[in-house]
């Protein structure tokens, strides 16, 4: 028997939601919605869940991972119910059930919880870097290993048993049977999904919204793999030099487009932003700019009398790092992919 939750609707607007109970059922997000089908009412499904408050069907369903915001379902609602936002935020309500922590839904509904982290953050690198007498050598050092260590630390500790958790909820615990076979075959789609977003395309208007995420992505990977591992800043080969200042230079270029379109507030899926979704553009932009500018400094020989700037870029590492990659919008990244993967697998085993 489904449980209710009377009290769902005012707990999904600290997510960011707006009125769900505005909605009276017409069907216009449905009829405008590209993914909705015979079998899937596509945002109205999630509406009258999360209107009902059923609580339970919303965590195990994967649906509003499938919803890439093209907008048109809020645009087209004559009741300004915004069903598009609505999907947003249950994303986020749903971030913050996978997370075993509880740390998602802490900074996703309390911007005064989310400053005092990245302050926090930022006095702790400063802290560091005085016990370190600001030697660069040092910094430049342990910031290196910093990089390799977190990875490893938010992947294993935070990221898979949320993963896992996700799998529970939405595979697991509705009862689907599927054997490892069928798991080895759709992993395919998860590659798929993870590098190219390409579910994205079938967004009416939607091309050169993909192509910036397609390359943000595509810069955003192979930055995070030219400093951790070709070490891009102490190496000297003029070819990873290069190709560093390439992919810093395109998540800066992509961010500032994003950033832009937010100020300007020049479509439907920019009206309207969390906190989150500043958070996580916004700290992008400033690790491609700073890690070009400190790139930069090092080749002009210049850094060492410019220590404020790696300074800078350390704390936005590690505020990115520890706090937006496992808590904040760019887990919707990883759990928008295992949700296609997770949904290939259900069908698979139907």
């Amino acid at each position: 028997m489904a449980r209710i939750n009377p009290e769902f609707s005012d707990e999904l607007k600290k997510y960011g939601a707006f009125d769900a109970n505005a909605c009276y059922n017409c069907g216009n997000c449905t009829a405008v919605c590209t993914l909705s089908d015979e079998d899937n009412s596509f945002p109205r499904k999630m509406v009258r869940y999360s209107v009902l408050g059923l609580e339970g069907e919303i965590q195990a369903s994967l649906d509003p991972w499938l919803c890439y915001y093209c907008g048109e379902c809020s645009t087209t609602c004559p009741r300004e119910a915004n069903p598009g936002e609505l999907m947003m935020s249950l994303r986020r309500w749903l971030t913050a059930q996978y997370d075993w922590t509880g740390f998602s839904g802490l900074l996703y509904k309390s911007l005064g919880a989310s400053v005092t982290g990245f302050l926090v953050l930022a006095l702790a690198v400063i802290a560091f870097g005085f016990s370190m007498d600001f030697r660069m050598a040092d910094l430049l050092h342990y910031g290196h290993y910093f990089e390799m260590g977190a990875i490893a630390l938010v992947a294993s500790v935070i990221l898979l048993p949320n993963i896992i958790h996700m799998w529970y909820q939405t595979v697991r615990k509705p009862g689907t049977e599927a054997g490892l076979k069928t798991y080895f075959t759709c992993l395919r789609d998860l590659l798929v999904h993870m590098f190219t977003q390409k579910r994205a395309l079938g967004c009416d208007d939607n091309q050169f919204r993909w192509f910036e995420h397609f390359i943000l992505v595509l810069g955003y990977l192979s930055l995070l793999f030219t400093t951790v591992f070709l070490d891009w800043f102490s190496t000297q080969s003029m070819f990873i030099i290069v190709l560093g200042y390439f992919e810093s230079a395109v998540i800066f270029v992509v961010t500032f487009d994003f950033v832009r379109r937010r100020i300007q507030k020049d479509h439907e899926i920019s009206k309207h932003s969390h906190s989150s979704d500043w958070f996580f553009v916004v700290w992008l932009f400033l690790m491609g700019l700073f890690s070009f500018l400190v790139r930069l400094f090092i080749d002009l020989n210049v850094l060492q009398q410019n220590m404020w700037l790696f300074m800078l870029q350390l704390i936005v590492l590690v505020q990115w790092a520890l706090l937006i990659v496992p808590f904040g919008k760019w887990t919707h990244f990883l759990y928008r992919s295992f949700a296609m993967y997770f949904q290939e697998i259900k069908l698979a085993a139907n």
